[in-house]
Formats: structure tokens, C-alpha cells, sequence
């Protein structure tokens, strides 16, 4: 088990980064790197790990292992700068000389500056340096001791989804024999209900397949016979039952609870169909945690569908981080308060159970009720906690007590747009009741009877956009709202969607902007006024970045909205078949005034645990920082250069050449060299690619005549212009030599307008009118070394990563949203001199671009002129032979160490120019930059 807490553990990896780094000496000072390096996950090296162990080589000859953990890890050490792949070679060749049992499953090979983790198992490799440790000590949770801890989780997940896809089987066997639609769903659900019953003491234990094996024959002819004469009697009260029943399906209790009420045209099985049924009623249901029944409700969807429905399954572990904030620790807290009382307890422990009992919940997108089942089970244990407090903890002494749960499922409710996963919501909601009646038993020795079926979850299988939730359950008998609605992109919705949102939205500018994911915030703050209901929703993170906020924040802000608290952005984990490759936030928010403080969790890695912050204020970036919502604006907040874009061609293809097409043009018309540029998108700047084009700007008619080869593509150009439906290019016919734009400016910053999520930095250049930049990149005309250094700078990556919009799941620069609202420095933030701090950031600038020039051409540093100049000819080459391209440099596994030491000492250079003291996180920064975007969008002050 884990000794550490992963913050703490994070943070002893960041000392051992400081204490180690310049480190050079393998046999000096290695095994303290390596006793310190398991010191980061509070585990004593001599207690799993042993150095210099020998062992026979393949060869024959003798060896030592630097160090080994027997059947874990084996540690290969070097001095700094040698060849690590050797050193990987060298680890395997004592394999042959160790026992089985003693096979680790990790290699890590290191030379004090770099690491390289080899997983054995996965066949994955990590390959990073010292500075990036703390950013992936995830990697080594198996020293931890979370690996262990991991692979349980994963293995109740996969058989969570292993019972999914046995249903899911049998579905689609079901619907290809030609039963479908409403009957194929209750038939199922009333299945299920069956299957989990046998298996969790409803039924006797094999009540159900021992049914199926006895009375029904091999090739399935009357297994739809016998299924429906057991469903009529799970419908019918045991006294009303007819008197010639045979004495096995009187066994049977009654369920009531209208699961088994209609009646309804069974299916006709074989017996393939038979052996599925079957092989279903075999697998062990009780072990199925709650979120079963949303990963079984996806794994018999199609992949369509899936996208159709925005159907994300949430796991516990998610939904315990909403409802955590949301209520459940404040409950847990009045507990513990009540618990530590010396006088008065017992009435405060009475009054706090019928709390609990009265708490109503209220998920509008359910789907099959994860939330809803969570929540019920958390109450639930929490109400067991302070019955327990209450009688004590001896079963005998609570026998003639006449102890019973109070908290019913009539308090739960909930909207599901189709019948299948309300139905499944609803009977998940018995189940989890049962689950909750055993656990009582266990402790007060007698469980409550949970059939027949007395009260039950209200689900409403309806479109919740275009139903009135007050017709569900009234806000005034409401505590929270909660839940995951569907994560549809602006791009992807259905024409019903894009109508549910004109609906939904009727009134509201820049709707249409918006992800389907909104209608429900929209909704819930409808739903809310006057009230003090809380809400807490899981959404996409797009709606907290970008062009998203200012229609839907300030809507909501508008009417009053507050957020209580937030999970930034993390990566979801599902517990559903093609589990969701998405990035989320968890957003609480009420109109109440909520005098607590705000509650901010932020997760350093999108796959660990959080680090939560209390706040003053989340605003709708969340951020520690003012309610401002940034809109886009058509010249900079402040006095820099303006910046443009690249130049849109429209001229289908036609200017443009590849290597091949230049050298042939030339080779006929050699004339033509000096109207050829190259050319640059954002795809050309990152990746190295050579591209070409006929820049004809100034061009006279006599030499354009003489070159026929051009004149056909000008040609070409006019009437692709001429046939277009665009008004704006038919007109553009009349210049057909020139791109729509012919922006040239004599230097020029290149910003690419996309850009992976991946890279820490946006990688900018500088270039000059030799180079043409297309409409793909953003120019910044004649800026220089500082505004280079300020752009590529952390604080400016950390403002663009939450203001900019995105494209897929890439950053998408704005001139209007992110370059034109950025907030400057100037001499009043500068805590020192600021010409000195100007004059530090150009120098930290200019060397980002000498190590970014060294591995781009191979130049020595020495040779680089101290000018803008020299870059500007550097960059505007093609990376050819064996230059690294940008994309090469920036990628976050394989940046070089100087390249990411130069950065930092810009970042560092950066941030001195806006205050002395030392930003320590992201979320930091933004606080630090919103509330300066807040003055100096008061004034409009220009610096």
C-alpha cells in the first residue's frame, strides 16, 4: 500500500530534481541517486532493492546488476552523456542469468540527467530528462505501492465491462433474430433484474439458470414459453397465485413494482440464443459494482449511436468527485462535528437521520442512473455511519431495537431521453437498494425486506431540453442537481440537437457557438431562480475556454450564477466499451449566495488526483480570480503591435508548388526563380515541409506573357475564381496573379493559428518578406526580440491554453481572443529596472533561438549573429538531411534538455517583468493575469 500522498510525492520529486541535477559522476555518487530516487515514494531502498547483485551473463561471464528488485524493477546506471540504449542492451543480457520468479517487469536505465523506463509487459517506453520527473512520477506508482491499488480497480472495471458485453451479446442476438425496439428493452431489463436477483439473495442462489437448465429444451423452442409464464409470476402477489402452480415457480417471490406488469410478445429463441441466456445466468452478478449498468447500456450500442447520444459513462471515482464537493462532505463533516459532541448527541444524531431522509436529488440527462445510484449508495452508507454511532456496533444488542433505514428512492429523480436506460436506471436503483439492505444487515442483523418492490426512483423517459423540469419534481423540494449530460461538440450535433438548442436558448445572442453539453447548465439556472438548489455538472472543458464562455458565462452570470467550486480540467476515465478519449471539468455552481469559500481542485497531471485550492472567487475559466469573461476584441488591450493574418490564397491550388513542380518550372522558364517563395502554413512551420509559391505581386504583363508555363496557372486561378459560389472569389477574378491577401511585411513574427494540445510551447519564428506566411498563421509586422520572449513564455502558453478556442482537441490562436487580450507588463508591474528586465528577456529570447538553430541546421552557437537577422535566414530554410523540425523539438518526450533550459530561463526572464516573486502553478498565474486583464480593461489604459 501507498506510504505517500501523490502531492507529497510529487513534491519530494521536485527537491530531487534540485538536489541532483548537474550530477555527473556514475560510480561517485550513484547509489545516493538512487537511495534518494526511492526516498521520493517514501519506500527504503534495502527493504525491496539490492545493488551491485551478481549474476551470470549471457556470455558466460560474470556480472553485476547496478541494482535489482527482484521480479519488479532492474536499475542500469551510467555517467551523464552515454548511449542509454546501450545501457538498455547491457540490462537485458542478465536475464538469462536470473530465476524466473526474479524477471523484473521494468527496466529503468539512467545517467543522472535523462531516464528511460522500459515496461516489459505493456512494451512501453518513457524517455524523458531530470526537469521532467515530476511531471511523470505517475510513471512509478509501482514503487509506490498505487500500481497495486490500480490493478484492482482495472480488474473490477473489466469485469464490469465483461458483464456488459454478455448482455450485449445476447441483445444482439435478440435484435438480429428480428426482435427489437420497446419490447427487446423491457425484455432485457426484466433479464437483468433476474440475473443480478440469483446472484445477491433476492432469489435463491441459481434460482434463475437452474430454471432455465431444467425446464426449458436445448434448441430454445419453448424457452420464450417458460420465460414468460415466470415473468406473470413475479406479477402476481403470492396468495393470488393459481393452486395447480408447480412448486418450482411458486418458489419464485413477487416483485410487483410494474417491472413485470406489462405484458409483452416474448421472443422466439434457438438454441445458440438459449446457450447466451444461459452463459449470462452463470456469470457472478453480485460482484457488479453500480456503474455496470451505464457500461452495459453503452456496450450494446453501436458506435453511431454512441456519438448520436454523447453517451460518456462516468466511473465512481468521477462521480464521487462531484457529489463529494457538491454535498457529500459537508454531510460527512456535520457527522464527524455530531460525533465529537459531549452533550446533546443523541437528539442531533435523530435530527441529522432525518436530514438524510429528506435530502432530494435530481439528475436531468440519467442515462442509466450512475449518479443517481452513487449518490443513493453514499447517503445510504453515511445514514449506516450515524445508526451505527447511534445503537453501537454489537449486532445482538440491535435485534429487538426495531432499527430501520429511513432514506427512500422516492427522492430520486431523474430525465432519460430513451426507454432502455431510464428502465435500466430504474431497476439499478432496486438493485443498489438491495445492496444497501445487506450492508444494514451485516450490521444490525436483519435486512428490510426489499420485494415486493414498494417504492421506486422516478424516471421520466422524455427530452429533458424540451420538457419542463418543474413537471418532474419542483425546485422547491429539490436540494441538488447533478449529473453528465451528453458531450455533443458544436459540430456534431443532429438537426433535433441544433433544435432542442435554438429552444432552449430562444433570446440568447451567439448561441449557435455553443456545445449541446450547455442546454442543461442553461436549464438548471432557469430551474433554480429563487431557490437555494445546488449544481453540479460533468461537461466537456470547452465550455470553460476559448469563444464558449462569454455567451454561455455571461447568460448565466447575468441571471445571477455563482460557481462553488470546480475540477479543471482531467482526463475522463469510463467504465463503458471504447472507452471516450475526452478531457472534462466538474463545475458546481447555484444562484443562492454561497458564503463558503470556493472550493478549486487542479490536477498537475490530467490522469492523477487532484490538488484542491480554496478560493475567493472561480470565475468561468476556473480560475482564482474576477467574474471576466474574455470577448473578442479588434486591437490589443495594450500598446504593442498589431497582429494580422497570413495571406488566404483562394486560388485552388493553382500558386502553390512542390519541390518537384518548382524545379520543373524552372528548368523550362529559369526566369521565373524571382517570383518563387516559399511558403509557410502552420503545418509547413512545425513539420519542416518544403512548400513554393508564384508571389506575382508587381509582376508587368510582358513578363508574365513570357513565361507561359505561370500564364496557365494564372489562368487556372481565374477561372477556379469565376466558378466559385463565393461572391468575394468571383470578384477576385479580376486580380488573378495575386492571393486574395498580399500582406509582406519586411520581418515579421509567425505565430501558427493550430497547434497540438501536447506542446508546452507554441513554437513562433521569426521571418521576412523572402518567406510568404498563409491565412494557416498569424504575423506580428515588425516585432522583435521582447515581444518574441513574452509570447513564447509560459504566462502567455498558460493564458492562450485557457482563452484560446480549439480545434478538435488542438490549440486555436486568436489575434482577436487571445493576442489582442493579453495583458503586458509595463514598468509599474516590473519590480526592478525595467530596461534591464526588457533587455534579460530579449537575451533569454535569443537564446531559445540559437539552441532551436542548432538542432534545426546543425550551426554552431558561435557562428549566430546577435541580430534578428540571423534567425530570420535560419528559419525561413527547410529542414532538410538530418535537422530537427519544430514539431521535433517541442514534442514534450523528446525536447531537448537545453532547448527546455533555455525556455525556462525565459519563462523565469518573463515573469520578473510582471512581479519579484516566483509563480508556483498555472492556476497561479491565471489568477495573477485575469486580475490584471481586470484593470487594465477598466481603464483601457495603453502602456
Amino acid at each position: 500500500m501507498p506510504t505517500l500522498s501523490r502531492k507529497e510525492i510529487r513534491n519530494r520529486a521536485h527537491a530531487f530534481v534540485k538536489e541532483w541535477h548537474g550530477e555527473t559522476r556514475e560510480h561517485a555518487e550513484a547509489k545516493s541517486f538512487w537511495e534518494a530516487f526511492f526516498n521520493i515514494f517514501g519506500v527504503t531502498r534495502r527493504r525491496v532493492a539490492s545493488f551491485e547483485e551478481p549474476v551470470k551473463k549471457a556470455g558466460g561471464g560474470q556480472g553485476f546488476i547496478d541494482l535489482l528488485w527482484k521480479g519488479k524493477l532492474l536499475i542500469e546506471h551510467k555517467s551523464t552523456g552515454k548511449d542509454l540504449d546501450k545501457a538498455y542492451d547491457q540490462a537485458l543480457g542478465y536475464f538469462p542469468g536470473l530465476k524466473d520468479e526474479e524477471l523484473p517487469r521494468y527496466v529503468l536505465v539512467s545517467d543522472f540527467a535523462h531516464f528511460a523506463l522500459h515496461d516489459l509487459d505493456d512494451r512501453s517506453n518513457y524517455t524523458f530528462a531530470l526537469e521532467q520527473l515530476p511531471d511523470q512520477v505517475h510513471l512509478f506508482d509501482f514503487v509506490a505501492g498505487y500500481e497495486d491499488d490500480d490493478r484492482l480497480k482495472q480488474a473490477e472495471i473489466e469485469l464490469n465491462i465483461q458483464a456488459g458485453e454478455k448482455l450485449g451479446s445476447l441483445h444482439d442476438a435478440l435484435r438480429d433474430s428480428g426482435y427489437q425496439g420497446h419490447e427487446l428493452e423491457i425484455f432485457l431489463v426484466r433479464i437483468l433484474f433476474c440475473l443480478f436477483a440469483e446472484d445477491t439473495g433476492i432469489f435463491s442462489r441459481h434460482q434463475f439458470v437452474s430454471y432455465l437448465l431444467q425446464r426449458t429444451s436445448e434448441d430454445g423452442a419453448d424457452t420464450d414459453m417458460h420465460l414468460g409464464k415466470l415473468f406473470q409470476v413475479f406479477d402476481t402477489p403470492e396468495s393470488q397465485r393459481n393452486k395447480h402452480l408447480s412448486e418450482e415457480l411458486n418458489a419464485f417471490p413477487y416483485v410487483n413494482g410494474h417491472l413485470f406488469r406489462e405484458r409483452l410478445d416474448l421472443p422466439s429463441f434457438s438454441a445458440a440464443m438459449r446457450d447466451l441466456l444461459i452463459d449470462c445466468a452463470w456469470f457472478d452478478w453480485g460482484s457488479i459494482s453500480p456503474a455496470i449498468f451505464g457500461s452495459l447500456f453503452q456496450g450494446v450500442m453501436d458506435k453511431k449511436e454512441r456519438r448520436a447520444l454523447g453517451a460518456h459513462y462516468t466511473s465512481e471515482t468521477n462521480i464521487l468527485r462531484l457529489i463529494g464537493p457538491l454535498f457529500l462532505d459537508a454531510l460527512q463533516a456535520d457527522f464527524k462535528r455530531i460525533k465529537n459532541l459531549r452533550r446533546g448527541k443523541q437528539k442531533q444524531l435523530i435530527d441529522f437521520q432525518q436530514r438524510l431522509s429528506k435530502l432530494c436529488f435530481f439528475d436531468p440527462a440519467c442515462g442509466c442512473g450512475n449518479f443517481l445510484i452513487v449518490t443513493y449508495r453514499e447517503i445510504r452508507r453515511l445514514e449506516l455511519q450515524v445508526l451505527r454511532e447511534q445503537h453501537g456496533d454489537s449486532v445482538e444488542s440491535h435485534l429487538d431495537l426495531g432499527i430501520e433505514p429511513l432514506i427512500s428512492l422516492v427522492h430520486f429523480h431523474g430525465i432519460e431521453i430513451d426507454e432502455w436506460p431510464a428502465r435500466i436506471a430504474e431497476v439499478a436503483m432496486w438493485l443498489t437498494q438491495h445492496q444497501m439492505n445487506r450492508e444494514f444487515a451485516r450490521q444490525f442483523g436483519r435486512e428490510p425486506d426489499l420485494l415486493p418492490l414498494k417504492t421506486a426512483a422516478h424516471i421520466v423517459q422524455s427530452n429533458a431540453l424540451a420538457l419542463d423540469w418543474e413537471s418532474v419534481v419542483s425546485a422547491k423540494r429539490v436540494d441538488y442537481v447533478l449529473g453528465n449530460p451528453p458531450f455533443v461538440g458544436k459540430n456534431f450535433r443532429t438537426t433535433e440537437q441544433s433544435q432542442d438548442m435554438a429552444e432552449v436558448f430562444s433570446g440568447v445572442k451567439n448561441y449557435k457557438s455553443l456545445d449541446y453539453v450547455t442546454c442543461w447548465f442553461f436549464k438548471a439556472t432557469q430551474f433554480i431562480q429563487n431557490s437555494p438548489v445546488q449544481v453540479a455538472f460533468v461537461s466537456s472543458n470547452s465550455i470553460t475556454q476559448g469563444e464558449q464562455v462569454a455567451p454561455l458565462w455571461q447568460t448565466l452570470l447575468d441571471r445571477g450564477i455563482q460557481i462553488n467550486f470546480a475540477h479543471r480540467t482531467f482526463a475522463w476515465l469510463s467504465e463503458a466499451r471504447g472507452k471516450a478519449a475526452v478531457h472534462v471539468v466538474i463545475v458546481g455552481f447555484s444562484v443562492a449566495e454561497n458564503k463558503s469559500a470556493k472550493r478549486l481542485f487542479d490536477y498537475p497531471d490530467i490522469k492523477g488526483e487532484p490538488e484542491e485550492v480554496v478560493t475567493g472567487n472561480i470565475n468561468p475559466y476556473l480560475v482564482d480570480a474576477p467574474d471576466v469573461i474574455i470577448s473578442n476584441r479588434s486591437k490589443p488591450l495594450c500598446d504593442v503591435s498589431p497582429m494580422v493574418y497570413g495571406n488566404k490564397p483562394v486560388d485552388g491550388g493553382n500558386l502553390f508548388l512542390s519541390p518537384e513542380e518548382k524545379k520543373v518550372l524552372l528548368d523550362k522558364q529559369p526566369q521565373a526563380e524571382k517570383w518563387i517563395k516559399p511558403v509557410l502554413g502552420a503545418q509547413e512551420f512545425i513539420n519542416g515541409k518544403e512548400r513554393w509559391c508564384l508571389w506575382l505581386v508587381g509582376i508587368s504583363p510582358k513578363e508574365l506573357r513570357a513565361m507561359p508555363e505561370i500564364l496557365k496557372r494564372v489562368e487556372a486561378v481565374k477561372q477556379m475564381r469565376l466558378n466559385s459560389i463565393d461572391a468575394g472569389a468571383r470578384k477576385l477574378a479580376d486580380r488573378p496573379t495575386e492571393f486574395r491577401d498580399t500582406r509582406l511585411p519586411e520581418t515579421y513574427i509567425l505565430v501558427p493559428s493550430v497547434s497540438s494540445e501536447r506542446r508546452e510551447y507554441v513554437p513562433m519564428g521569426f521571418f521576412d518578406s523572402n518567406t510568404v506566411s498563409t491565412n494557416l498563421n498569424l504575423m506580428i509586422p515588425n516585432a522583435g526580440l521582447y515581444e518574441f520572449g513574452i509570447l513564447e513564455s509560459k504566462l502567455h502558453m498558460t493564458w492562450m491554453r485557457t482563452v484560446a478556442g480549439r480545434l478538435k482537441s488542438d490549440y486555436r490562436y486568436s489575434a482577436k481572443l487571445v493576442y489582442n487580450n493579453y495583458p503586458w507588463p509595463d514598468s509599474e508591474t516590473c519590480a526592478g529596472n525595467w530596461k534591464k528586465a526588457k533587455q534579460t528577456v530579449e537575451s533569454a529570447a535569443e537564446t531559445v533561438l540559437k539552441v532551436r538553430a542548432k538542432y534545426q541546421g546543425g550551426v554552431d552557437d558561435e557562428s549566430l549573429l546577435d541580430s534578428v537577422d540571423r534567425y530570420i535566414s535560419l528559419a525561413g530554410r527547410f529542414v532538410s538531411g538530418e535537422g530537427n523540425t519544430l514539431a521535433d523539438l517541442y514534442d514534450p518526450l523528446t525536447m531537448p534538455a537545453d532547448l527546455r533550459k533555455a525556455h525556462q530561463k525565459l519563462d523565469a526572464a518573463v515573469e520578473r517583468c510582471y512581479r519579484k516573486e516566483k509563480f508556483k502553478t498555472d492556476a497561479e498565474r491565471l489568477s495573477f493575469l485575469f486580475a490584471r486583464y481586470q484593470v487594465l480593461s477598466k481603464t483601457e489604459r495603453h502602456i
